[in-house]
């Protein structure tokens, strides 16, 4: 019995590891954190790709925002149709890659802006809503009478 007494105590000294089951539960919950991690980082990166495509949609969109797009309520026109009225395109990569982008619009009514009727600056507000993967609102001022 002494024996056993003995070892018992010579086990307690020497104890300085850990058991499995405390490196078990440690492994658990680092692996639960780098899970959170992960999705956390998944979930970071589809807003920072939907931002940049937002952003590369609002730059090609604003070769719709001619004075002219006005007049094409609810039809779907190419960048080419409309760049090419005032630029008059001629190379014919930028021909096609201008005819590659589209854009659907939708025209609200007019909105005329006027403080009192005889008073000034009369102005004119439309709004222009191009509708795509990446829909965007747009409003065209222009001022009448000042």
């Amino acid at each position: 019995m002494e024996i056993f007494i003995k070892m018992f105590i010579i086990l307690k000294k020497m104890r300085h590891a850990f058991t499995i089951i405390e490196i078990l539960v440690s492994v658990i919950i680092i692996s639960g954190s780098i899970i959170y991690a992960l999705k956390i980082y998944s979930q970071n990166h589809a807003q920072i790709i939907y931002i940049s495509e937002r952003n590369k949609h609002t730059l090609q969109d604003s070769l719709f925002l001619a004075e002219e797009t006005i007049k094409y309520h609810q039809n779907k026109k190419t960048a080419y149709d409309l760049v090419n009225n005032i630029f008059n395109v001629q190379n014919s990569k930028t021909k096609e890659y201008l005819k590659e982008i589209y854009r659907t619009f939708y025209i609200p009514e007019t909105i005329q802006l006027q403080i009192n009727t005889n008073q000034k600056p009369k102005a004119t507000i439309n709004e222009i809503i191009i509708k795509n993967h990446y829909s965007a609102s747009y409003f065209h001022f222009k001022i009448n009478t000042f």
